[in-house]
């Protein structure tokens, strides 16, 4: 197992399209302005190309994290890193992975458990930090429920694409 880079990329995808639907005239655009006291006017001439380049780097941050949380099998790849015959690929420890890699490296591999895992990361991890944030920045309830929203759904999908392909 290793780390899969194009999935990365493509998982990394997901938050910059997800916001262009969430955070756009599709959904919660007007309710978002408004909840952080944006107009059309205060948005323009931002850089757009810094905060794009900047919010995708830290989506492949987040991708390339994600595939340690949502594939199981990286636990026990991580539990032998570091036993001798496991680095240089010979030995017990290699061959019990391989063996093991074998017998169930397919097991919960799925988009579906990707998802899960996403979901809770989002409710779990997210919501708090979020929320924490929004309470000592005195936003509302509509604020952290249109933000966590965000990243309960994009962290469902990320974790889908990351566990069924990488």
């Amino acid at each position: 197992m290793k780390f899969n880079f194009l999935i990365t990329v493509i998982a990394a995808l997901i938050p910059m399209i997800m916001g262009f639907v969430w955070y756009g005239p599709m959904l919660f655009k007007k309710v978002w302005m408004k909840e952080v006291g944006f107009t059309d006017e205060s948005i323009k001439g931002s850089n757009m190309a810094l905060i794009f380049g900047l919010a995708y780097v830290f989506s492949f941050l987040l991708a390339f994290v994600l595939q340690t949380l949502v594939i199981h099998q990286w636990g026990v790849q991580s539990i032998l890193m570091g036993e001798s015959g496991f680095v240089e690929q010979t030995g017990e420890a290699f061959t019990y992975f391989q063996e093991f890699m074998t017998n169930y490296g397919d097991r919960f591999r799925t988009f579906k458990h990707g998802a899960l895992h996403g979901t809770m990361i989002g409710l779990l991890i997210g919501l708090p930090i979020l929320a924490t944030q929004a309470l000592f920045e005195r936003k509302s309830v509509r604020y952290v429920a249109i933000n966590t929203g965000y990243w309960i759904v994009t962290l469902a999908l990320m974790g889908g694409v990351i566990c069924q392909w990488a």
